[in-house]
């Protein structure tokens, strides 16, 4: 598509980000890995290049390069990070390597106008840094626009050439004005809104019937949640009867899950063929005795896949397997465009065995969570799935911390029920972005009845959030909080103690485990 945005991949875990936040712009964008030659790049016909951040030094030996030919295009470019790093070696500025790095907030302060603080207020404003190396000396033609605290480089430009960067992440939520800061590169560039979800349903339905043709049938994973029944709805609206959906109870759901699941989906889509199949024995048998998160994700990933080839042999010759994966959960299980950081193995994509007798279909995979939501109202799925909180397909195993035992679950189960009854009667369903209980594996002495108990203890995890990359602790009212706690301790036996879990992602991450 000529004047869209083509974003450089050298491995940062928000690239995509930078596409999501590109999109909700309504400009299409496209993502492509550092490192191939320029033709593939400006076969493209982009508008405009955007250079992402990465794990990377720019002055390590191997460290992924930039071509100055793709630079010689004449295309408008923005440097962000490691890109703003590349811009300035690549044209013979100066970077040096900081014994320490800078990761997280800094105050930044405009040195000189730019089109990109266009219509931005006045004053300083907080950005996002996660960098070890800094530009010393721009380029030749390069004006310092901006600057924190202990970075005197934090933005250059050179309008002359159409060349700017920034070293810290608009696309991240914590940014302040990273929306608008990308808004103006994209109108300085010239270009002009062109992308709808409207237009992504529709490629991604011809694609799926593509990938399909002309009457291969596709199992569907569906847990309920809204990204396996949006990824359901877009199937059945390509290939319609020839779609199977499979719910697997799993032994490891909420309370009252697998009859609430299906009651709704019923509801919504009488015509589609669902399938829920009892292998709880099959999952927890497997995990007895097992206390390794990574190695839970993995034996729930293969133990998925064993469930679906067994009713993929019932329903006769199935060649796809279809899921709800997430962007999300690919950059943290691996990266798929660039060298960026394994950070946990979703169980549906570092979880799955090498040996899949299936062929992939993930339509979202590219996707966020209010993403998909956007998506799934423009499909007409109903509200009570579209704004379920998320909910890990590993289930209940990784929020019992330590070895998955029947006595465990049903603990947390009704722990985690309570938690998402008060966070509704609260009127925070759709303010808070998550909202469950998690089971520790450590005991505790209390005092119940005048007795001495030694009972387990349950953390709430409350988090808001736009897309799961960042995470906020929600700000509970604390008569919230306190009916958290009464309700659990008196009515869940075997909880003595409640905790309140006030960690951001980063550094932690949103589940526990």
């Amino acid at each position: 598509m000529a004047g869209h945005v083509l974003i450089v991949d050298y491995g940062s875990q928000f690239t995509q980000l930078i596409a999501r936040k590109t999109r909700a712009a309504g400009y299409y964008a496209e993502i492509l890995p550092a490192g191939l030659p320029v033709e593939p790049y400006l076969s493209r016909k982009p508008g405009a290049l955007i250079l992402s951040g990465g794990p990377a030094s720019a002055l390590e030996e191997g460290s992924p390069k930039l071509d100055p030919a793709l630079l010689a295009a004449g295309l408008p470019v923005l440097g962000i990070c490691y890109g703003m790093q590349l811009l300035a070696l690549t044209l013979n500025g100066k970077l040096s390597r900081e014994d320490h790095g800078e990761y997280g907030p800094a105050v930044f302060s405009r040195e000189k106008q730019s089109p990109l603080w266009d219509d931005l207020p006045t004053g300083e404003f907080q950005v996002w840094m996660s960098h070890g190396d800094r530009v010393m000396v721009p380029p030749e033609g390069f004006a310092i626009t901006g600057s924190t605290e202990t970075l005197p480089t934090a933005a250059m430009e050179c309008p002359e050439k159409r060349l700017y960067a920034i070293q810290f992440h608009p696309e991240v939520h914590h940014t302040a004005y990273g929306e608008k800061i990308l808004l103006n590169f994209f109108k300085t560039a010239g270009l002009s809104p062109n992308w709808r979800m409207s237009g992504f349903a529709q490629e991604t339905i011809e694609n799926i019937r593509r990938q399909t043709a002309p009457d291969k049938h596709v199992l569907c994973a569906l847990s309920g949640g809204v990204d396996s029944a949006v990824a359901a709805v877009l199937l059945a609206k390509a290939i319609g009867p020839r779609l199977h959906c499979v719910f697997v109870d799993n032994g490891l759901l909420r309370l009252n899950e697998l009859q609430e699941v299906q009651q709704a989906l019923k509801k919504a889509y009488p015509e589609m063929d669902i399938v829920a199949v009892d292998a709880a024995n099959v999952f927890l048998s497997r995990l007895a005795g097992v206390t390794d998160p990574e190695e839970k994700r993995k034996i729930i990933g293969h133990a998925f896949i064993e469930v679906f080839a067994r009713e993929a042999a019932k329903l006769g010759p199935i060649e796809f397997l279809a899921q709800g994966t997430l962007y999300p959960d690919v950059i943290e299980s691996i990266s798929p465009q660039g060298p960026s950081a394994m950070i946990k193995s979703h169980h549906n994509v570092g979880g799955l065995p090498k040996n899949l007798p299936f062929a992939l279909i993930e339509p979202l995979r590219d996707l966020f969570k209010d993403e998909v939501r956007v998506l799934g109202a423009e499909l007409g799925v109903p509200d009570e799935l579209l704004w379920r909180h998320p909910f890990p397909g590993p289930g209940l195993a990784i929020r019992v911390i330590g070895e998955v035992e029947p006595e465990s679950l049903e603990i947390l189960r009704k722990a985690d029920a309570v938690v998402r009854q008060e966070i509704e009667a609260a009127g925070l369903q759709r303010e808070v972005w998550q909202a469950f209980a998690v089971l520790l594996s450590n005991k505790s002495v209390g005092v119940m009845g005048d007795g001495r108990s030694y009972g387990r203890t349950a953390a709430i995890r409350v988090v808001t959030s736009v897309d799961a990359m960042t995470a906020d602790w929600a700000r509970l009212p604390y008569e919230t909080l306190a009916k958290l706690s009464s309700r659990i301790i008196n009515e869940v036996p075997g909880v003595n103690r409640v905790v309140y879990d006030i960690s951001t992602k980063p550094p932690s991450t949103i589940e526990w485990e």
